[in-house]
C-alpha cells in the first residue's frame, strides 16, 4: 500500500468503513472492456495490461469448469458518435471506438466462448443502457467477480453499480489495470472502503476450486440456458 493509506484505512475502519461484503451463493465473472482499443497500448485509449488478462484468462477457465456463468462488455458507437453524448465529448480518444471495427472487439486471449454475454455499452458502468443485470439474474447469480480496465473508469463505475444493483461485489486486484498506477490504486482503496471487496485472484479461483459452481439439476439449467443463447439450437431443431 502507499504510505497515505495504512493511516487512513485504519481510521476508516475504526469508522466503520471496509467490511467485508463476502460472496453470495452464485457467482459471475464480469469481464468490463478488456476489447482492442483498450488492451492495445499503442492507441490513445490503450494501455499494457498483459498480466490482467492472463490472470483473467485462469479466472475464465475455472468459471467455465465450475459451469458458472461469465459476461463481458464492449464499447461501440455508431460512426458519428450521437450515441456517445457527453461522455465521448469529455474523451475524444473514445471516438476509436466505432461499432463493427476490430477495436471493439473482445482481446482473441480472452475470446469468450458461444452462450457467454456480451453486452455493449456506451458508458462507463456495465449496467447502464444494457440489459445485463436481466441476464445475470436469469443464471441466478448473487455475486459479481470483475476484472477488466480502466480500474478508475469503467471497472469503478460497474463495481458501484454492482453493488447499487444488490450483487456481492468482487474486483480482483491483480486482474484490473489503469493507464497510470495513481488512480489504479487511489480507485482501489475506495472501492474497497465502500462499495466491494477488493482481493487477488488468488483466493476467488481457491473458492471457485473448492466448489463455487453449482451441480446437477441447477448446473443442467445453466447449460441448456448457455445452449439456448448460442443460437446451437437452430441447427439441432430443423
Amino acid at each position: 500500500m502507499h504510505d497515505w493509506t495504512t493511516d487512513t484505512r485504519t481510521d476508516y475502519e475504526r469508522k466503520g468503513f471496509a467490511s467485508r461484503a463476502g460472496f453470495g451463493a452464485k457467482p459471475a465473472l464480469l469481464v468490463i472492456d478488456f476489447i482492442n482499443g483498450f488492451t492495445d497500448p499503442t492507441t490513445d485509449l490503450g494501455g499494457d495490461f498483459s498480466r490482467e488478462l492472463d490472470v483473467t484468462a485462469r479466472l475464465q477457465a475455472a468459471f467455465r469448469a465450475a459451469g458458472l456463468p461469465i459476461a463481458y462488455t464492449t464499447v461501440a458507437y455508431h460512426p458519428d458518435l450521437s450515441d456517445g453524448g457527453t461522455f465521448v465529448r469529455k474523451v475524444p480518444a473514445l471516438g476509436l471506438l466505432v461499432r463493427g471495427t476490430p477495436w471493439t472487439e473482445v482481446d482473441d486471449r480472452i475470446h469468450p466462448e458461444a452462450g457467454e454475454i456480451v453486452a455493449e455499452k456506451q458508458y462507463a458502468s456495465a449496467f447502464f443502457g444494457t440489459d445485463i443485470d436481466e441476464r445475470l439474474k436469469a443464471f441466478g447469480v448473487d455475486t459479481l467477480v470483475l476484472t477488466g480496465c480502466t480500474t478508475s473508469g469503467c471497472v469503478r463505475a460497474s463495481a458501484i453499480d454492482s453493488m447499487q444493483y444488490g450483487y456481492h461485489t468482487i474486483v480482483v486486484r491483480d486482474a484490473v489495470g489503469d493507464r497510470a498506477a495513481g488512480p489504479h490504486e487511489a480507485n482501489l482503496f475506495d472501492i474497497d472502503a465502500k462499495y466491494g471487496d477488493v482481493i487477488e485472484s488468488g483466493e476467488v479461483l481457491s473458492r471457485i476450486e473448492r466448489g463455487g459452481g453449482r451441480g446437477g439439476p441447477e448446473r443442467a439449467v445453466d447449460d441448456f440456458r448457455r445452449w439456448w443463447a448460442s443460437g446451437e439450437r437452430a441447427v439441432a431443431v430443423r
